[in-house]
């Protein structure tokens, strides 16, 4: 969106699409793209619990989603996942290896763990794989870091899954589908309009269109306080923080 946006300040008409399954576009409710990934992850966790169960293992799973943690919490609270890491949220591992322990005495001798690509332990920086000249920063490998340091923290067994690319293809969910031919719709329409420097917008229950300069301004971030990680707190999941009871 800010090449679409430069594009326009040199002179090209644009009307844009917000098309991203890291869902961390601004001023739209959601991108298409994101509920693929994120019914993917989801089905995904589903069948590692299965292999985590019967071998009294913690997996640590890492998804994509850049520096917003909107993937790894969606999934993970639909796959009911027992802890979360995401970079909205620092994390210490103590609280997530005492989390695991607990869940050993009561009888539970598995964790499953996601944690987003882009997750910053407290203190520390993101995990990079790769800098270069022109591109965005290539992160990824914090998944087998937490692997490793939980499986000193508790002495269990550790494996690390990292759901790259997988996300980022395969079919579409209905969703999905709809969502992108609305956009398209809108887009088309808003070029027999007239409009020139948007973005097309999902505002439930309506396709909007919003300045570009508003959608390129700010990464949207994943809010401590939104639906979604108020009902994560309150089923149970931890994020690596201490929060108070």
């Amino acid at each position: 969106m800010a090449i679409a946006y430069r594009l326009f300040q040199a002179g090209l008409r644009v009307v844009a699409v917000p098309k991203t399954i890291d869902n961390d576009l601004d001023k739209t409710h959601q991108t298409f793209g994101f509920d693929t990934a994120v019914s993917f992850a989801s089905e995904f966790i589903d069948r590692l619990f299965s292999t985590a169960t019967s071998h009294g293992r913690v997996i640590v799973v890492e998804l994509m989603g850049r520096h917003a943690g909107w993937i790894a919490l969606e999934a993970g609270v639909a796959s009911g996942t027992h802890a979360i890491l995401i970079p909205e949220i620092p994390f210490d591992l103590e609280p997530v290896a005492e989390m695991i322990e607990e869940r050993e005495h009561r009888g539970a001798k598995f964790s499953i763990i996601v944690v987003a690509e882009g997750a910053v332990p407290r203190g520390g920086q993101p995990s990079v794989l790769t800098r270069r000249v022109g591109e965005p920063e290539r992160l990824g490998g914090i998944g087998a870091c937490v692997a490793a340091r939980l499986e000193e923290l508790t002495g269990k067994e550790s494996r690390t899954v990292v759901l790259g690319h997988l996300l980022r293809g395969g079919s579409p969910t209905a969703f999905d589908r709809v969502l992108g031919l609305r956009f398209g719709a809108a887009a088309v329409r808003a070029l027999v309009e007239g409009a020139d420097d948007v973005m097309v917008s999902l505002n439930p229950p309506t396709v909007d269109y919003v300045p570009l300069v508003q959608a390129t301004r700010r990464m949207k971030k994943v809010p401590l306080d939104c639906d979604a990680m108020l009902t994560a707190r309150e089923i149970g999941v931890n994020f690596g923080d201490r929060v108070p009871a």
